[in-house]
């Protein structure tokens, strides 16, 4: 059987060779709690998917969520539940469907998935975010004691010591414990990551500390000196690696973010007209026939046919364009978009996942579902640089055991041992990314950047390719008068006012652009009687005793009045992506007035900076094809893709990444949301929709698609930073290394005792932040 589209969207094996018919199959959808890489993502597959009668099992890292498909008569939920949690996770409540159950299923659907989701999610951060409170607070001293070694009056003392025990088992044994469970989870599973090297470095150091506290003469030196301990090791890597963990944590949330805005474009009621009864219901209470109203300035319940009143609808979630929608009886309306300017009634047509807000919502959780979370250098050589160090330390000891089997023979080669696992421990390597990272997004946001986190980096330093959204992205946004053709007498001052003073009575966009357009250039408005509006069409009012006619061509003809002398006027105009109505005065033509959406100062300028930058640039915009085409030659873009819908735009991006490019996708409105989701890179424009924000990686708070460049060229840097630290991080464990375990003594006499590998791994740290401060000095002289 072939998975599903979504399954394959999630990246769904089958697993067995003859499943069931997709109607046999029974469907468990279920949070997964503890997940930390895709490492986990695969064990969690791998454990499901070797239960009797599952047919698919997809794990999605992004919402943390599994979705298993399984023949209820071979198995049962129950097994699939102890399957994961014999795999080390845990799983949460059962959850009816994914987000898109939220928005207006029919009367007796299954009903929204509850809160526990959320509220698992927030746990798991909340729990993060106190283990790295409390491991910060008690390393801080901790820190200081041991790094003091001696400096400070009895911290080398037996009390000083005790102290440092106490400290350190609150860390390892609390905050700390998470390590050590998922290390056990993984070595059952016969692998190991990160979380193993956190466990082994940090439990050698406490274990080893402990034994020297408790009973110092197994490892006293001479003299009867007391062993060093390595307590502060111990707790500033659990800090370290925590602080981590919790910088991720909030990256992986926007998603769920971006998913409740979609969600709460829908209003919950609706006013269901039933005769000459009105009545508030729940929008999941409708059902197909039904008739609803909208009144302005309320949003759309469900998608629909007009059948009574005529208004002018902003679809901008849907299209991109800023231009309103005139809506009449037989037109369609959507879910979310947002009635303006009159009351519509509309017939149902399409509830629940049909409807088109419904479709955006799961093209944004497939979109987020199928992007690879980017490997991380360390993650990858964990795999075999563990094993390898505990091979290393584990023959360090033998060797010396054989050279040397008395107390004193052993006390050395616990040393030996732990001085390579010592050095060997991910402080300066679990510390290279998170300290770019956080130097790196903290200089962006200075500059009106916000960057969400190490993946949102790394992808953004590797674009090569950038989409723009039309509207609201390269241009500003809304309609503008760009225009004032006088004809037949009139100078352009009194066509604008017979104009403004009709118009302004008006609350369609564009009798409002006209409005404001005249009074910017000093044209006041007057009142005006008798006013007519013809949806679609223009207006018609009396203004000082004279009847102004303003709309399209066919609006002046049915008043008797020819447009033919300014047709090719207003075709220049269409063509310059400008949107022309024609002005009639007592009944002869007067003028012409263009309104346009216009791109914004810097437009033009980060286009430059991005092709100087090797990158390409294309337009991808629901706007018409005309307008689009002209404000990219206006911008210098040459490739342009319009009259697309948001799976479309999504679609575009996945076709761009299937063909090897790193794809940036910049938009502002709640269209762009799949798409933004579905790039390498989401980069929304701080003044748009939040939930455009929410589903990017990267938004420009300062300046608008301006700070683009910027943004790409930082990434750039920061990821540089990242690389540098990394290699002094290994080239540190690769040199230091064999030392520690003695390889180098027969030949120079050197061998590096446990305090200097804890002062090498101290030296290293501080190395990685000094080299990840640079960043703070990133374009500050152009700032």
């Amino acid at each position: 059987m072939e998975p599903t589209t979504e399954a394959a969207a999630l990246g769904t094996r089958p697993e067995r060779a003859a499943p069931p018919a997709d109607g046999d199959l029974a469907v468990m959808d279920r949070p997964i709690v503890g997940m930390t890489c895709s490492a986990c993502v695969r064990r969690v597959e791998k454990a499901l998917g070797a239960v009797d009668g599952v047919s698919t099992a997809a794990v999605n890292f992004a919402t943390e969520r599994a979705t298993v498909r399984f023949d209820a008569s071979r198995t049962s939920e129950a097994a699939l539940v102890r399957a994961v949690e014999d795999a080390g996770y845990q799983i949460g409540p059962a959850v009816p469907g994914s987000a898109i159950m939220s928005v207006a299923e029919p009367a007796g659907a299954p009903s929204a998935p509850s809160a526990a989701p959320a509220e698992l999610v927030d746990a798991e951060a909340v729990g993060l975010r106190r283990d790295f409170i409390l491991a910060a607070i008690v390393t801080l001293p901790l820190l200081v004691l041991g790094m003091a070694h001696g400096a400070i009056p009895g911290s080398d003392g037996q009390i000083g010591r005790a102290v440092q025990l106490v400290l350190a088992s609150i860390v390892v044994l609390g905050p700390g414990h998470r390590f050590f469970r998922l290390a056990w989870s993984a070595a059952r599973h016969r692998t190991s990551d990160m979380n193993t090297l956190v466990a082994l470095g940090t439990g050698a150091a406490y274990a080893y500390s402990t034994i020297a506290v408790l009973v110092p003469g197994l490892f006293a030196h001479g003299h009867g000196a007391a062993p060093h301990v390595y307590f502060e090791a111990a707790g500033a890597i659990i800090t370290f690696v925590l602080l981590g963990k919790l910088l991720e944590r909030r990256a992986k949330n926007r998603l769920a973010d971006a998913v409740r805005g979609l969600v709460a474009l829908q209003p919950r009621t609706a006013r269901r007209v039933r005769g000459e009864t009105e009545d508030d219901v729940p929008v999941a209470s409708l059902v197909r026939g039904d008739l609803v109203l909208v009144r302005p300035g309320e949003r759309i319940a469900t998608d629909g046919e007009v059948v009574r009143g005529a208004s002018a609808v902003d679809e901008s979630m849907l299209t991109g364009e800023s231009m309103p929608v005139d809506k009449a009886p037989g037109a369609s309306v959507v879910g979310g978009t947002l009635n303006q300017s009159g009351a519509l009634t509309f017939v149902v047509r399409k509830l629940g996942k049909e409807t088109a807000l419904a479709r955006i919502v799961e093209a944004v959780e497939q979109a987020q579902g199928s992007k690879a979370p980017i490997a991380r250098l360390a993650d990858v050589i964990s795999s075999w640089f563990v094993p390898t160090v505990l091979g290393l330390a584990t023959l360090s000891l033998i060797a010396w055991l054989a050279v040397d089997w008395s107390a004193t023979g052993l006390a050395t080669a616990t040393e030996r041992f732990v001085s390579v696992l010592v050095i060997a421990c991910p402080c300066a390597l679990g510390l290279a990314t998170p300290a770019a990272v956080a130097v790196g997004t903290g200089r962006g946001a200075e500059l009106g950047i916000l960057l969400k986190g190490g993946a949102a980096l790394e992808a953004a330093s590797h674009v090569d390719t950038v989409l723009f959204d039309k509207t609201g992205t390269l241009t500003a946004g809304k309609p503008a008068l760009t225009d004032v053709v006088a004809y037949g007498g009139l100078d352009e001052r009194a066509l604008l006012g017979l104009v403004a003073s009709a118009e302004n009575q008006s609350e369609h966009p564009i009798g409002r652009a006209m409005v404001t357009g005249a009074l910017a250039r000093g044209v006041s408005a007057t009142s005006a009687t008798e006013f007519i509006s013809s949806a679609g069409d223009g207006i018609e009012a009396s203004v000082e005793g004279r009847r102004v006619r303003i709309g399209t061509s066919a609006w002046l003809a049915s008043g008797g009045v020819d447009s033919a002398p300014l047709e090719a006027e207003a075709e220049r105009l269409a063509g310059e992506g400008s949107t022309p109505s024609f002005v009639a005065v007592d009944g002869a033509l007067s003028g012409l007035l263009a309104v346009a959406d216009r791109p914004t100062a810097h437009a033009r300028e980060t286009v430059t900076e991005l092709r100087a930058l090797g990158i390409e640039i294309a337009m991808v915009t629901g706007d018409r094809e005309r307008t689009a085409r002209a404000v990219a030659a206006e911008l210098g873009i040459e490739r342009v893709i319009a009259g697309v819908r948001p799976e479309g735009k999504a679609a575009i991006v996945a076709a761009e990444r299937a063909r090897g490019r790193i794809v940036a996708m910049v938009g502002d409105g709640v269209n762009d949301a799949p798409a933004l989701a579905g790039a390498d890179v989401g980069i929304a424009i701080g003044t748009g929709a939040d939930i455009a924000i929410a589903a990017a990686d990267i938004a420009l708070l300062d300046g608008g698609i301006a700070k683009l460049p910027t943004a790409l060229r930082l990434a750039r840097a920061t990821l540089a930073t990242i690389r540098t630290n990394l290699f002094w991080a290994f080239v540190y464990n690769v040199i230091g290394i064999p030392i520690a375990a003695g390889v180098l003594y027969p030949f120079t006499g050197w061998l590096l005792s446990p305090v200097l590998a804890s002062g090498a791994m101290s030296l290293s740290s501080v190395s990685v932040l000094l080299n990840s401060l640079r960043l703070r000095r990133f374009e500050r002289r152009a700032r």
